[in-house]
């Protein structure tokens, strides 16, 4: 998920004398060095050292909560430091780490963490101290506690998960004759019941198709789209060190015709990259949208009618392929007790304060903001929120992950599928080998 680098001077000013940002929109490569050689320099214990790769509006939303969390009794100072998104942002948290000049929180993907636990680039978190200030496991749904433990630690804590769901308006909708009498989108058990009710949108669509779903040149939506359907088909995944891709050619395969079968030219549009799908339903083109919950603010910002579900579970029970912003506490040789306890309660606040972070489209992981009526009332938010259930990530490895190579190389080996170019069985076998071969390198971390 890419974001913006746009803060609003508003929140910069309500931040006043704490220097609240530092290095917003991302570090060059002299910023980078500057700031890995002088983070973790804070003598006071209160003065916390925040690394972080959210901008846009999810940046101006965590800007927001720690100013408030900034104005509670006891709190410290937070200093800030945004830099990119991707592979940049996950190198320097790596080196800082490394080197011994790790700031004393960072966000993490969830999927990431796998990779860097076995470096030790992590410290644990202490749950009995989140529990001091009122956070505990049974706070967090099961499929995301199990992405906070690795190997037994609790090395990093959720703060959202961003499913990938269906959007779609409800005017087009409507005219279609796809919605109940509340005004949602008629249930499909079956994927033809599904196909059915795309044929249906397209007719009433202007751009004569029912759905938009960009692939051309995207890999990390190829992929989301692929593993959604193929564990909802029954599929599972396995990338075991040293050894070869387990998983099921046959599902894998059912799950590419499937595909295919959406984007064939009259279900949905046969080569839409990210940027024309999202234009085309922005712009009430199409009857719906595949995509991450992110999208919500931009949709809403347009005037577009729309809701939002889950990615029907017409082969099985329903699954969202997804990734969670998680906060980790980055090696330290010698953590300062009083800042770590205080990076503690920094999260345990963010965590009880969360309704605002699901205005971006995030599902709140702290489960009381989830059950809280305040969040039932959300629209369309809390249509989906049910995901928390059927929640599915990367299979672990050090390559894999929001913001990793491994969509990418997905989508360089199975871009001609799609195009139809290339048999899938062909372009399926290309990125196990692919696979296969990173799996037989040690890992980097």
């Amino acid at each position: 998920m890419k974001h913006s680098s746009t803060f609003s001077t508003a929140t910069q000013r309500r931040l006043g004398r704490r220097s609240f940002l530092r290095g917003a929109g991302g570090l060059g490569a002299a910023g980078g060095i500057a700031a890995l050689a002088g983070c973790g320099s804070a003598s006071a214990a209160e003065e916390i050292s925040f690394w972080h790769l959210l901008s846009g509006p999810d940046g101006v939303t965590m800007g927001e909560l720690l100013a408030d969390y900034m104005t509670t009794e006891g709190a410290g100072d937070v200093t800030q430091t945004v830099l990119g998104w991707g592979a940049p942002y996950y190198t320097k948290l790596a080196m800082a780490s490394a080197g011994g000049r790790a700031p004393d929180i960072a966000v993490m993907h969830s999927a990431r963490v796998p990779g860097y636990a076995p470096g030790g680039l992590l410290d644990a978190w202490d749950l009995d101290l989140l529990g001091e200030f009122g956070v505990h496991k049974e706070d967090f749904p099961e499929l995301i506690w199990d992405k906070m433990e690795v190997e037994g630690q609790l090395l990093n804590i959720a703060l959202d998960s961003h499913p990938f769901v269906l959007y779609y308006n409800t005017d087009i909708a409507d005219e279609a004759g796809v919605l109940d009498s509340d005004g949602l989108l008629l249930p499909t058990e079956t994927p033809e019941d599904f196909r059915d009710l795309a044929l249906e949108l397209s007719g009433a669509a202007p751009s004569g198709y029912g759905l938009s779903f960009g692939w051309l040149g995207d890999g990390m939506n190829q992929w989301r789209m692929f593993y959604t359907y193929y564990t909802q088909m029954g599929g599972t995944m396995e990338l075991p060190e040293g050894g070869t891709m387990q998983y099921q050619e046959e599902i894998a395969i059912d799950a590419i015709e499937w595909i295919l079968s959406l984007i064939d030219g009259e279900a949905g549009n046969p080569s839409h990259d990210g940027g024309t799908a999202i234009s085309e339903f922005a712009t009430g083109g199409s009857g719906a949208f595949f995509g991450g919950v992110w999208e919500i603010g931009s949709y809403r910002d347009e005037g577009v009618p729309f809701d939002m579900t889950m990615v029907p579970g017409v082969f099985g029970p329903p699954t969202a392929y997804a990734d969670s912003h998680s906060f980790v506490l980055p090696f330290q040789s010698s953590p300062d007790p009083e800042r770590r306890r205080a990076v503690h309660a920094m999260v345990a606040y963010i965590l009880k304060n969360s309704l605002a972070w699901a205005d971006a489209g995030h599902i709140p992981a702290y489960a009381p903001v989830v059950e809280d009526p305040a969040y039932q009332s959300l629209e369309p938010q809390s249509h989906y929120a049910d995901a928390i259930d059927h929640l599915v990530y990367d299979p672990p490895a050090w390559f894999t992950g929001s913001g990793s190579d491994f969509s990418t190389y997905f989508g360089n080996t199975m871009q001609n599928v799609w195009a139809r170019r290339t048999d899938p069985l062909e372009g399926w076998n290309a990125f196990v080998a692919r696979i296969d071969d990173l799996l037989a390198k040690p890992s980097p971390m």
